[in-house]
This record gives C-alpha cells, structure tokens and sequence, in this order.
C-alpha cells in the first residue's frame, strides 16, 4: 500500500495553539475593547478584490505591487489580489457602499494579509494586522484621536514601555510638491553617491531615498533639505494643532523628520510606534493620513486617516498571559452519573459557569485532570449521590466537601 504523504504548511504562514494562540487572542481582544472606547465601529472586507485596487491605491512602482502581491486569474478570467493591507480595501467599499453619508466614518478592523515576503521573525506570508480609520474628516483632531487611541492600546497591551512614537508632516500638495523638487535637484547632485536602489527611487520615488537602510545612502540623505523649509502657512498650522493635540492627551513623541509615506496621496501626519525590543529597530504601529487615496480609486476628494499595527509583532511584546481556567470539573462515576453529568454540565454553563469533563477515565485521572485545568471545583457524582438528587461539592483550593441538589449547584457556585 503506498503510503500517503502528509501536505505540510505553506512556508511564511503559521499554526498556533497554546501561548502563541493566547498571546493573539490577547491582543485581538485589547484592540476590540479599546476600539469601542473611542467609538469605532467594526468594519469587513473581503479578503480579495480586484487587483485594480491594490494596484492603484498602492502605486504601480511599489514593491508591494511588483513583487509581494498574491496575485491571480479566476475563472472569470478577472485578476484577483489577496488583500496586502486594510486601506485600500475599506476605501473601496466606502465608494461603492455609498458609506458617504456616514462621514466621518471611524472604523476598525482585524484579520490576515497576504504578501509573498521572505519569512523571517515575526515576519509571515499570510500575517494578521490590526487596522484603525477615520474616512470624510480633514481636522487634525482626527489624527490625534488616532494616535490617543493607539497609544492607549500599547498601554492597555503593557508595551508603552520602551515603544516611542515618531512623528513627521508631510505637509499639503504645495508643500510636498516644492519639498519633492528640491530632494530631485539635491538626490540629482549625489546621483553617483547612492546606492542603485536609491538611483531607481530618484525616477521613480525620491521621497523613499530619505528613509533608505543602505549605509551608502545614509551621508546624502542626512544633507538632504528638510520639509519644514517649505511648509505652507496652512500645512504648518495643521502640524501644530496635531502636536498640541497630543501634548493636550499625554501622549509623547518624538519628531522625526526622515519618516516618510511614499506615495502622492499621504499628506500631512506620518507616525511610527517603534521599538527595538524585537531586535532590530521594528515599526510595531504606524500609519497617517492620506487624502489623495480614495480619489486615485476614482471617488471625490475625500481626507482620510489611519494607521495599521501587526498583531504578531504585538503578541511577541505582551507578558505572557495567564492560562485560560475554569471554574468546575465535572467528575461522574459510571454510566448513569454520565448521562446526569451531560444535563449538569449543560445547564452550568448556561449559566455562565465555566466547566469541563473529561470524556473517559477512572475518578484519580478526572482529578488530575481537574487541577491541571486551574479548576477551583469539583462536582463528584455517582449512584449514591444521583439516588439523594445532588452532588458531591469538592473546594479544590481547601479540600473540603458537601452535598448539594442538583437543581441548587449553579446557585451554590455562583454564590
């Protein structure tokens, strides 16, 4: 008989169980808890749209398009994109929803992301993000409220500690227009200087030259002209209602003038939470605004914030939670106390007691199994005690014992 050989798991995705799938569920958790605090509704989108979307929103020339994007033909003969980020995908459904006439619309959201990425830690093929967006407002208040709500999110994660947030504007379409010229003409200058990648951005993408990792960009890019240099009257009062805003919550930060986005349609907030926790310097959180975005998807002129945090690299962060408990083991004693533990333990929890029962085994093992689950009780039964309608109650943390009918036991643990 041929043997069969067992598929394995698709390298850069990852099954978890245990602590690993704990740490996530904590972190899932937090953010639901957090989102409502600030009013964000939850919001969901499919997994896959059409590659146009991606593709436009995310720039052609990016690397996320040219290489990382899970592209592909259905049926149909459409070009499909397993989605490699939130925005893209919640601006679309905002055009085509008509979700206009609830601007500005706060909305927040989780769930994997694909990008054919080389593996590494904390770094996957199929990852898992958390996503947070204000759609229809142009106020700096949005951009704080943002960051307030991020920034409580690490606290409440017990991670604030050793993350900073940088900030940087980026200014409005005069500002980036004149700040993008004089990077040209300074970038231009040094061309034999830069790395080939760096010499590709200058064409392509310049504003990517100030945030490069290559050592032999570093010398130009340092030199190169800042952006306040060219701020507008109107780009700086929005820089500064945003820091004031955050001074206004507690919320510190950094600036960071080298923090960029990119692409023509980020406008003026860029944030990263960082952290060097992980090893290398790595962004745990960022974001900013983006008014240009749902316009390059063919809506009208729409201001948008948001800022995306990956739910591994969070996991990673977090003290390692407690154990998941329960609060009664169930122990029957033959077949009928079987039959009457199934009706017990059923009615337990619908009444919002957490209970297990293992489903074979002689009374020491269903003990054993008891107190390694963290269960604070026992609920003995067998043929005496099915005969006297109740159980045996055993305290597991004092090892005492009494009896209780049957029709009392949730009140008796809940009391």
């Amino acid at each position: 008989m041929t043997k069969i050989t067992t598929p394995q798991a698709i390298r850069g995705t990852q099954d978890m169980l245990g602590e690993e799938a704990q740490r996530f569920g904590r972190v899932v958790e937090t953010f639901d808890k957090v989102r409502r605090l600030y009013g964000f509704g939850r919001v969901e989108v499919p997994v896959f749209e059409a590659t146009a979307v991606f593709a436009r929103s995310l720039g052609e020339t990016t690397d996320v398009v040219s290489k990382e994007m899970y592209s592909f033909e259905d049926r149909g003969g459409d070009s499909l994109t397993l989605r490699p980020e939130f925005t893209a995908g919640i601006s679309r459904a905002y055009l085509t929803n008509g979700w206009q006439q609830h601007a500005p619309l706060k909305v927040a959201t989780h769930g994997p992301l694909f990008r054919y990425e080389r593996p590494q830690k904390g770094r996957f093929r199929q990852f898992h993000q958390l996503d947070a967006e204000v759609i229809g407002a142009a106020e700096p208040a949005a951009d704080v409220e943002l960051l307030v709500f991020a920034d409580q999110l690490l606290r409440e994660l017990g991670v604030a500690d050793g993350v900073t947030l940088t900030l940087n504007t980026l200014g409005d379409a005069e500002t980036r227009e004149a700040w993008r010229a004089a990077l040209v003409k300074h970038f231009e200058a040094h061309r034999g200087e830069l790395s080939e990648e760096s010499v590709e951005r200058l064409a392509k993408n310049p504003l990517r030259i100030l945030d490069s990792k290559d050592k032999k960009d570093r010398p130009v890019a340092d030199a190169a002209p800042v952006i306040d240099d060219y701020l507008s009257v109107e780009a700086g009062a929005f820089f500064d209602a945003v820091q004031k805003g955050l001074q206004a919550a507690g919320v510190d930060y950094v600036r960071n003038g080298a923090l960029v986005r990119g692409l023509d349609y980020y406008r003026h907030t860029a944030f990263e939470f960082i952290t060097d926790r992980l090893g290398a310097q790595g962004t745990v959180l960022g974001g900013g605004r983006y008014d240009g975005l749902i316009e390059a998807l063919g809506g009208p002129h729409t201001p948008a914030v948001g800022w995306a945090a990956g739910i591994e690299r969070l996991a990673m962060l977090i003290d390692q939670p407690a154990a998941e408990t329960i609060d009664v083991a169930l122990v029957p004693m033959g077949e009928a106390a079987e039959i009457a533990a199934t009706g017990i333990i059923a009615n337990l929890r619908r009444a919002g007691i957490t209970c297990d029962m293992a489903y074979k085994g002689n009374m020491k093992k269903r003990m054993q199994k008891a107190d390694a689950r963290g269960a604070r009780f026992a609920v003995i039964i067998g043929d005496d005690e099915l005969a006297r309608g109740e159980v045996a109650l055993k305290n597991l943390t004092d090892g005492t014992q009494r009896g209780v009918a049957i029709d009392a036991l949730a009140q008796a643990l809940a009391g």
